[in-house]
């Protein structure tokens, strides 16, 4: 019912560090965004909850226990997905990630993400086409059982199929057998496909990535006395026709993990515009002639 060119099947890709959405069949996909959020703890008023105990008797532990709950049932979470939400600094916003060590851990987030996907980016209705899911070629059992679980109860998909990461790239490539070196943002991966299912035996990761490697652009440029300001610590003020002054701006309510994001954004630009790979085994006399490349930071350095 689902098979051949007669429907379009979306299809989700959630990397450690983008999220890819998309219709299956087309050469590129629709959204590409960070799979971290803006993470907000809001505690709502409990003032009519405190007036009501102070009116009331409370006799046994049970009770206590029970008015402790309501209390910590206010505490509630506000979530911000996208560029778009991250590209603001907000009062006490941390910036999270629901994978650890390449596995997911919180599975709220990963809701969240996937219904930015369907109703902001996509602006489609899940329930009215089928799904394909990436999974990690080590996905455990019980995490592919959650995903299915999600999809289903919550969005009402029609159908649904779970994929691994290797096979998709094999088959991306029109073979059913081959050695898939697959590197992403948190690790590496090379694993074996042979017919369409992973060798799990030879399956082998290392935790360097992209994220590793911009790390490793973050220290070098701090190595050299070259501070990131992130975007949102400065203005430049035009002082005379081309020539800007940089002001720094000061926002004590602003988490650490949200400026080391912003920095990671500068860094991992650098990275992308910047930097390259070496076509022979690294000789430092070699690459001594190599013309430098320019790059302008935000606060004009």
């Amino acid at each position: 019912m689902y098979g051949g060119d007669e429907v379009s099947a979306i299809v989700i890709d959630l990397g450690c560090h983008t999220c890819k959405a998309g219709y299956a069949g087309e050469d590129a996909p629709k959204a590409v965004f960070p799979s971290v959020v803006g993470l907000i703890e809001q505690t709502e008023a409990i003032n009519d909850v405190k007036s009501e105990k102070e009116n009331e008797h409370i006799s046994d532990s049970k009770s206590t226990l029970k008015g402790f709950d309501s209390e910590k049932a206010k505490i509630k979470r506000k979530l911000y997905v996208g560029t778009q939400a991250l590209g603001f600094r907000r009062d006490h916003m941390e910036v999270i990630s629901p994978f650890k060590d390449g596995v997911i851990t919180d599975w709220d987030i990963v809701d969240n993400i996937w219904a930015h996907a369907f109703r902001e980016r996509l602006i489609i209705d899940p329930k009215e086409l089928p799904m394909l899911l990436s999974e990690p070629t080590s996905n455990a059992p019980q995490h592919r059982e959650r995903m299915a679980e999600l999809m289903f109860e919550n969005y009402n998909v029609p159908a649904l199929f779970v994929a691994k990461n290797a096979v998709l790239t094999s088959f991306a490539s029109g073979r059913a057998t081959s050695l898939v070196v697959d590197s992403g943002g948190g690790s590496t991966t090379v694993a074996p496909v042979h017919d369409g299912y992973v060798l799990q035996k030879g399956v082998a990761t290392s935790p360097i990535g992209g994220e590793f490697l911009t790390e490793c652009m973050t220290k070098s440029l701090e190595s050299k006395g070259i501070i990131l300001k992130p975007r949102y610590s400065f203005k430049r003020k035009e002082v005379r026709p081309g020539d800007f002054q940089v002001v720094d701006l000061v926002f004590p309510n602003t988490t650490e993990s949200y400026k080391l994001y912003s920095q990671k954004v500068i860094a991992s630009d650098i990275k992308e515009s910047v930097c390259r790979a070496p076509d022979t085994p690294y000789d430092e006399k070699a690459y001594a002639n190599i013309p430098m490349t320019s790059y302008e930071l935000p606060d004009g350095q």
